[in-house]
């Protein structure tokens, strides 16, 4: 069984789907691992790197192969490249990449998206839409640090005191929790927000304030919160208003996969910041939580500098890479059939066999044998399936009668 690794072809990703020193857990299983040259450079991980830890570095590595992995979608050169049947594991955004679900589908390919996999506690170890945002959320408080231009933490000297910088964090997930831990860990004091009830008490446990607002907590599920109507989001951001006003930075982090973005922070409240003032927004790829951010830009609106986030985990490639290669080993460890060990003591070979009666592989599943089995993507691409025709209905037979010969004649 072949393994085969991706060279990222999308402009700005430097992510690379497995790092050298977790190849030796798929070889270990049984899977030989083909590597396409210059896959892991932009991580800064060398071609050799992934030869000294047993894998193969072609570019045929996609000849053969039974699996390939990669951070983004395959396009659709790659794809035509594959055989009738192989695997990709991928994220793979629906709403967005609907032509390379269509190209999958078509190819015969059994697509697996790595954002679609259902958030349960046994899934944990491959949930890379977390992963993921624990590097955005570092970054980002990084990203607010380095734009602003004062200290984080408080300083008191000889020649007077400078007072921490105020960080107001909106989003209480993966990322804004990690955004809440760094900048407290840089001195600055932070103050947070989510909609859901239970937020408030991870906020705490960073060591940060919670902003509690009158307003109803809106809990959803899979631990997202649930969409709020317009009259809650306008009184939200009233009451929001002057916490942003009186911020330093101001980093939002509340993002759903496969939808648009809450709107947060509207120009207005934004150009109530004092002058020197930084948001940052990591939402704004897919709408933005605050209005005007660009994604991959930076603009000015008021007195403050807005940062739109853009592919960012991919800004730092490293742990990026190495944390989504252990959610890509776990899931492909799912999606091996481990074989009986031999008579004389060696372990059997093992097979790549998914199991599609267990949730998190057919949960994961967009397109298998040419059909789009992710029902969402499928009523998007293909319409509405069509009512089952009705049965011809019988008919009417009367009931038996005694046998009449003379009418019978």
């Amino acid at each position: 069984m072949k393994i085969a690794v991706a060279k990222e072809t999308r402009d700005g990703e430097a992510r690379v789907a497995l790092v050298p020193e977790l190849v030796g857990k798929l070889t270990g299983l049984g899977y030989d691992v083909a590597v396409e040259p210059g896959a892991g450079r932009p991580a800064l991980l060398a071609d050799e790197e992934y030869a000294e830890a047993g894998a193969t570095v072609d570019a045929a590595a996609f000849d053969g192969a039974d699996v390939v992995v990669s951070v983004q979608p395959l396009g659709a050169e790659q794809i035509r490249r594959l055989s009738r049947g192989t695997t990709t594991i991928s994220f793979l955004p629906t709403t967005t990449e609907q032509q390379t679900v269509v190209e999958l589908r078509d190819a015969g390919i059994s697509a697996h998206a790595v954002e679609l996999i259902p958030r349960i506690s046994r899934a944990q170890s491959m949930d890379g839409l977390s992963s993921q945002a624990l590097v955005s959320g570092y970054r980002c408080a990084i990203v607010a640090a380095g734009m602003l231009r004062r200290f984080l933490p408080l300083n008191m000297t000889a020649a007077g005191t400078v007072q921490a910088a105020d960080v107001v964090v909106l989003g209480a997930g993966v990322a804004g929790l990690q955004a809440i831990a760094t900048t407290k860990r840089l001195g600055a004091v932070v103050r947070a927000y989510d909609v859901r009830a239970a937020a408030a008490e991870e906020i705490r446990s960073m060591g940060a304030k919670a902003i509690e607002l009158d307003l109803e907590t809106l809990e959803g599920a899979g631990g997202y919160a649930r969409e709020m109507t317009e009259d809650r989001a306008a009184r939200q951001r009233e009451l929001l208003t002057p916490y942003i006003a009186a911020a330093d930075a101001l980093i939002t982090t509340a993002a759903v996969p496969g939808r648009a973005a809450p709107l947060l922070v509207t120009r207005e409240m934004v150009e109530q910041m004092k002058p020197g003032s930084v948001v940052v927004d990591l939402a704004s790829e897919s709408g933005g939580n605050v209005e005007g951010s660009v994604p991959g830009e930076i603009v000015r609106i008021g007195n403050a500098q807005v940062w739109g986030g853009r592919n960012v985990p991919s800004q730092m490639p490293g742990p990026a890479s190495k944390l989504y290669s252990q959610n890509i080993v776990n899931l492909v460890t799912l999606m091996t059939a481990k074989a009986p060990g031999n008579t004389d003591g060696t372990n059997g070979t093992a097979s790549f066999a998914p199991d599609y009666d267990d949730e998190i592989i057919s949960g994961s599943c967009v397109t298998r044998d040419g059909v789009i089995r992710h029902e969402p993507t499928r009523e998007a691409i293909e319409g509405p399936l069509e009512p089952a025709p009705e049965a011809p209905s019988e008919p009417d037979v009367p009931a038996d009668l005694p046998y009449d010969q003379e009418a019978d004649q």
